[in-house]
């Protein structure tokens, strides 16, 4: 099985020459994404270097398994790739049945929320994806645990930890409606 080490350098390999929507190495965005699981272990944080490489890349699940990759980590980026004709919601809904795909996604969708990128992007792309993000973010977050979310944006955008304590708050009982 392939170390953290080796799945780092693996992704970089995998991603180099692509750029995401601001024009930032890819490989930045997938490190950033991993960062936010390194409390949950080695395997979630492979799982966020891996989670766009069959998306984006020509590596598929079985190629990564062969290359080293456990069954577990390449299940985890099987859950979390997008797939042809299915709609952004129904991917999200299908996530949240399972719980470590379901961090990997709140990391990523955190990364994918940072004021700093968003900052980056026409006002209209930002909104459209902000309200994106809001909503998938209702989902993910209702299907986990507070304190794991806590836990990953506190370290990959704490910019949203405002909208976690509003929403921890109205969810103790006795709190606001």
């Amino acid at each position: 099985m392939k170390t953290l080490a080796e799945v780092d350098a693996f992704a970089a390999e995998a991603h180099a020459g692509q750029v995401d929507k601001i024009g930032v190495p890819y490989i930045e965005h997938v490190r950033a994404v991993a960062a936010g699981l390194a409390p949950f272990g080695d395997e979630l944080v492979m799982a966020g270097l891996l989670h766009d490489i069959i998306e984006d890349t020509g590596w598929t699940a079985e190629q990564l398994h062969e290359a080293g990759v456990s069954r577990h980590v390449v299940s985890i980026v099987e859950a979390v790739t997008n797939q042809r004709g299915v709609p952004y919601e129904e991917k999200i809904r299908r996530i949240v049945s399972d719980r470590d795909a379901t961090l990997v996604k709140i990391s990523d969708n955190a990364h994918n929320s940072h004021p700093d990128r968003a900052a980056q992007l026409s006002e209209e792309k930002r909104a459209r994806l902000a309200a994106k993000y809001r909503a998938a973010r209702d989902v993910l977050w209702a299907a986990a645990d507070d304190r794991d979310i806590e836990a990953i944006v506190t370290i990959v955008n704490p910019s949203l930890l405002v909208e976690l304590h509003k929403r921890m708050d109205t969810d103790q009982p006795g709190g606001p409606a």
